[in-house]
């Protein structure tokens, strides 16, 4: 039974906005590094298909408020973000 409770392609496009989605993208994950995918990022489209069926290829923590978004713990992002 495959149980993906991650969000949705459409949700992921909503959450990336304007944003360069390879942010969103997690080097650890087994396949972003499989696909080589900092040396050769897939499309848009492909890489938000892949985190919406591979939860775990999204990096993490996201902070978001309002339209505000940040992917990953970069400390000094984070507390621009929480000002």
């Amino acid at each position: 039974m495959d149980l993906n409770l991650g969000l949705s392609e459409s949700d992921l496009d909503a959450l990336i906005g304007s944003m360069d989605y390879r942010l969103f993208l997690n080097p650890k994950n087994e396949l972003y590094r499989e696909r080589k995918m900092k040396e050769s990022p897939p499309p848009r489209p492909e890489a938000i298909r892949l985190m919406a069926r591979n939860p775990n290829l999204i990096r993490r923590p996201l902070f978001a408020k309002g339209r505000k978004v940040v992917p990953g713990f970069d400390i000094e992002l984070v507390n621009q973000f929480l000002a």
